[in-house]
């Protein structure tokens, strides 16, 4: 009786402990599929809309001097991106996006897809609509997203220190009210203004070479002696004399 009674106990023990372990399991899945969940591994030659979100992420880690296309085409540049991310987190860097690839995505990301160390809110002080720019709000949306992402490969590769964003997207109200060019990359949502904190002007400036931006402006560079500003213009230009860029 009392052996057949402790079996019993064992079994419920053991029946909570399964439960447990599935909710648990559950609860991670869905963490991931609350943003987005690949559902494929891929490597060169791979096309479509997960490769896309691929890009996105990995966006951060094209090589000094280049810039990732978001383009859905996974080919020597996609791959290269993805063996410098796997690289700068400890995996094996095979350029091949499988399982550990895409779970150390899902760490970093929330569940509006934004990395974990930054946020809508923080790339958006004017408005919380993303409207009245140069482009859609969605674009503009869309444009600091993929902003953020570079953000979090900078922060990374300095030592994962705060990065202090201060200033994103501006609506042509928000941009005439602080004195902004007519021109401005916070028009589009594809810009970041960097305060110093950890690290100064010159060091962001210089490690942003590294992480996608073909925009750096900062310390030298004619009303950017307190900030350093990074964007995605269609084609090079860094100045940041002071800092020798």
């Amino acid at each position: 009786m009392l052996r057949r009674t402790a079996r019993l106990l064992l079994s419920i023990v053991m029946l909570a402990a399964i439960g447990f372990a599935g909710t648990a399991a559950t609860a991670g899945a869905a963490r991931a599929d609350s943003c987005y969940t690949w559902p494929r591994t891929l490597s060169q030659g791979a096309s479509g809309s997960d490769v896309a979100q691929l890009q996105i992420r990995v966006a951060g880690y094209p090589g000094t001097g280049a810039v990732l296309a978001i383009d859905g085409s996974y080919g020597p540049a996609t791959a290269a991106a993805v063996r410098r991310f796997q690289a700068a987190y400890g995996l094996a860097a095979d350029g091949v996006a499988g399982s550990a690839t895409f779970g150390k995505i899902y760490q970093l990301q929330d569940g509006d897809c934004t990395p974990s160390h930054f946020s809508y809110a923080e790339l958006n002080r004017c408005n919380s609509t993303w409207s009245g720019g140069a482009v859609s709000a969605a674009t503009a949306r869309s444009n600091a997203l993929r902003t953020m992402w570079k953000l979090e490969a900078l922060r990374h590769a300095l030592g994962d220190q705060p990065i202090r964003v201060t200033s994103g997207f501006r609506s042509k109200t928000c941009n005439s009210a602080v004195g902004g060019a007519s021109n401005s990359r916070h028009l589009y949502g594809d810009a970041a203004d960097l305060g110093s904190g950890p690290h100064s002007l010159c060091t962001l400036a210089r490690a942003a070479r590294n992480h996608g931006f073909n925009g750096i402006l900062g310390p030298g560079y004619p009303g950017h002696g307190d900030h350093t500003h990074l964007d995605h213009r269609a084609s090079r230009y860094w100045s940041a004399s002071a800092c020798g860029i």
